[in-house]
C-alpha cells in the first residue's frame, strides 16, 4: 500500500506556470514593502567575541543527513573543513557576529512545496505546505546566533514562562504534563474544565521583522543581537521547488525560514505577547499550538471564559499580524472517571462558526480524552508499531535476511520510541501493558529469529531486549529526573513540582492552584508526593507529584539533594 504519490499544485486561476509561483508565493510570504539594511557596517564594541568552541558547538549539532539547499554542499564538508582548517570558518564568522550582519549571499533557499495529507481538495495554496531548504553555511551562523539569544531571552523576559519548545531542555513532555496537571488540580478542587485548542494560522511566514526587532529593543537586548535579526530576516529570497516550477528567485519580505535552527526561537519571541495570566485557567502553548483552559462550576460558564479569552487573544494577534487557524480549533469539555453523568455538549461559537467538544483530541502526538484515559493513546500507539513492524519484518524473513543485531537496532531505535511515546506523561493500564506485552514477545522472537514456543525469559537475554514494563518504567524515570534538573523560571512542568521537594532551583510558580482544594467541601484533597495510595483508592496523586513519587526508592526523603546534580 503505501502512501500514495505526492500531489501538485494546481490551482483555479493560475493558467501558465508564473502564474501558480506567483499564486503560491503570494499565500505563503504575504508581501510589504521591502526594508532596506544599512549599507555602512560599523562594528559593535559590546558585542562578545565568537570564540573557536561555539564553532565546534554548532557543527557538533548539525546533522550530516540534512538536506543541503542552493549550495548543494552538506554540512560533513564543513565538519571536514574545520577538522583540518579550524581557523577557516571561524575567520569567516567572527566579522559577521561582530558588526551584526547576515550576508545577502547566505539569504538564497530553496522552498520545497509539499501536499498537506488528508485534505479534502487540493485546489487551493492552503492544501500545501512549504519546507525551506538553507545553505548549510548559513546555519553554521544560525545555531551561533541561536545559542546568544535563547541566553539573553531567559533573562531579558523575551519568553513566557508557559510556552514550550524552542528551547534546549523543552518538550512535549512538559507541555503535556503542565496540562494534565492543572486540569486535575482544578477537578480535585470540584470545578468543571474546559480547553480549546487552536492553531496559529501561518505561523513562521507571519513574523514581522520591524516589530520583532521592536520587541528585542524594548528588552534591552545587545544591539549587536537586534542588527542580525533585521539582517536575517530582510532582503531574503527563495524558489519554490515542485513540478514544473520555473525556479525562479523571489524577494521574501515577511516572515523566518521554516528550515532555519533560529526561527522557532524568534516565532516564540514574536507571539509571547499572546500569553496572559488566566485566573483559575491557563495559556499553554507549544510553538504555535496554544491551549485556553478556564474552569468554573458549569461547563457553560467556561464557554462565556473561553469566548472572552478568545476574542481578547485575536485582537492581540491581529496588531501582531497572526490569526488562528479555525479548521484546527477543537473543543473539549474534562471530567473525572466518577462523573456518571453524560457528556457535556455545550458547543462554542467563534467567529460565525459553531465547535462542538470532540471526545477525542490529538495535541503534541499525545491522545485526550475527556477523562484523560490513556488506553486509547496507547491502543493508537500500538496500531502504529505493528503496521511498522510488518513493513521491518519484510527486511528479515526467518532463515535469513538481516543479521540479528541489526534487528536489535530496528527494534530498539524504531520499534520503541513509536509504542513508547507518551510513556513519560501517560502510565497504561494493566490491561493495555499485557497488549504492548505481547507484541514486545513477537519483536523478540523476530529479533532473535526463535520459535514461537521459545520461552519468554531466554528472549529476553538473548535479543539484548528488557521487558516492556522496565523499558517504560525506566523512560517515565528518566522524564522525571529531566523534569526536577530543568530550570522553573523556564519550564512550566519544573515549575508546578511540589514545593517541598528539593530541586536545583526552589522557584515554584505562584499562585499554586492545590491551595483550591482546601476548605472546599466539594474538593478531594491529592496526596503528598511521598505517601504512597492506599489500597482503597479514594485518593491519588496529581500528575506532576506522581512524576517523584515513581522514584521515591532512588530519591532522598526530600528529593535530589542526595544525588550529585549540579545546577
Amino acid at each position: 500500500m503505501g502512501r500514495p504519490p505526492p500531489r501538485f499544485p494546481e490551482l483555479p486561476g493560475a493558467a501558465t506556470p508564473l502564474e501558480l509561483n506567483e499564486a503560491l508565493l503570494n499565500h505563503f510570504f504575504p508581501g510589504e514593502p521591502a526594508r532596506t539594511v544599512d549599507s555602512i557596517l560599523l562594528p559593535f564594541r559590546d558585542c562578545p567575541a565568537l570564540t573557536a568552541e561555539e564553532v565546534s558547538s554548532a557543527l557538533a549539532c548539525s546533522s550530516s543527513s540534512s538536506v543541503p539547499g542552493p549550495d548543494k554542499t552538506p554540512n560533513s564538508v564543513w565538519k571536514r573543513i574545520n577538522r583540518v582548517a579550524p581557523h577557516l570558518i571561524y575567520d569567516l564568522l567572527a566579522p559577521l557576529v561582530t558588526h551584526g550582519f547576515h550576508p545577502h549571499a547566505l539569504k538564497k533557499a530553496d522552498g520545497i512545496v509539499l501536499d498537506k495529507p488528508g485534505k479534502p481538495s487540493y485546489d487551493s495554496p492552503s492544501s500545501f505546505r512549504v519546507i525551506v531548504l538553507l545553505r548549510t553555511f548559513s546555519k553554521i551562523l544560525e545555531r551561533i546566533m541561536n545559542s546568544k539569544l535563547s541566553g539573553v531571552a531567559c533573562v531579558a523576559g523575551l519568553l513566557n514562562p508557559h510556552r514550550c519548545g524552542s528551547l534546549a531542555g523543552l518538550s512535549a513532555l512538559d507541555a503535556a504534563s503542565t496540562l494534565t496537571h492543572e486540569i486535575r488540580t482544578l477537578q480535585m478542587a470540584g470545578r468543571k474544565v474546559s480547553t480549546l485548542f487552536l492553531d496559529i494560522k501561518g505561523g513562521f511566514d507571519n513574523v514581522n521583522p520591524s516589530t520583532l526587532c521592536n520587541m528585542l529593543k524594548a528588552k534591552g537586548v545587545n544591539p549587536y543581537l537586534v542588527s542580525w535579526t533585521r539582517s536575517f530576516l530582510t532582503g531574503r529570497l527563495c524558489q519554490l521547488l515542485y513540478q514544473g516550477s520555473p525556479k525562479i528567485f523571489a524577494r521574501v519580505s515577511v516572515g523566518t525560514p521554516q528550515g532555519s535552527p533560529v526561527s522557532p526561537l524568534l516565532f516564540v519571541i514574536y507571539v509571547s505577547r499572546l500569553h496572559s495570566e488566566v485566573p483559575q485557567g491557563l495559556t499553554l502553548s507549544y510553538v504555535d499550538d496554544f491551549g485556553l483552559t478556564a474552569s468554573s462550576m458549569s461547563y457553560r460558564q467556561n464557554i462565556q471564559l473561553l469566548q472572552k479569552r478568545y476574542a481578547v487573544l485575536k485582537a492581540m494577534g491581529a496588531r501582531l499580524g497572526v490569526g488562528f487557524s479555525i479548521p484546527k480549533t477543537e473543543l473539549i469539555h474534562w471530567r473525572t472517571k466518577r462523573d456518571r453523568g453524560p457528556l457535556s455538549r455545550s458547543p462554542i461559537h467563534l467567529d460565525g462558526s459553531v465547535f462542538h467538544p470532540k471526545d477525542e483530541v490529538r495535541w503534541l502526538g499525545y491522545r485526550f480524552t475527556p477523562s484523560i484515559s490513556t488506553t486509547l493513546h496507547f491502543t493508537k500507539r500500538l496500531a502504529k508499531a505493528q503496521a511498522a513492524f510488518v513493513a521491518v519484518k519484510r527486511l528479515s524473513p526467518p532463515g535469513m535476511g538481516l543479521p540479528p543485531f541489526l534487528c536489535h537496532r530496528l527494534a530498539s531505535s524504531l520499534l520503541f520510541p513509536i509504542l513508547s511515546y507518551g510513556a513519560d506523561t501517560f502510565e497504561p493500564t494493566i490491561h493495555m501493558t499485557r497488549k504492548l506485552t505481547a507484541f514486545w514477545h513477537k519483536v523478540q522472537r523476530w529479533t532473535t529469529n526463535c520459535f514461537a514456543c521459545s520461552p519468554v525469559d531466554i528472549l529476553t537475554v538473548e535479543a539484548c531486549l528488557p521487558p516492556i514494563n522496565l523499558l517504560l518504567t525506566y523512560k517515565r524515570r528518566l522524564a522525571c529526573l529531566r523534569v526536577m534538573c530543568s530550570p522553573p523560571e523556564i519550564n512550566p512542568a519544573a515549575a508546578r513540582l511540589p514545593s517541598s521537594l528539593h530541586t536545583p532551583s526552589p522557584y515554584r510558580h505562584g499562585p499554586d492552584t492545590r491551595i483550591l482544594c482546601r476548605g472546599n467541601p466539594g474538593s478531594r484533597l491529592p496526596l503528598p508526593w511521598r505517601q504512597a495510595r492506599p489500597a482503597v483508592k479514594n485518593r491519588t496523586h496529581l500528575p506532576l507529584d506522581a512524576l517523584p513519587h515513581s522514584m521515591l526508592s532512588l530519591l532522598g526523603p526530600d528529593g535530589l539533594a542526595p544525588l550529585p546534580v549540579t545546577s
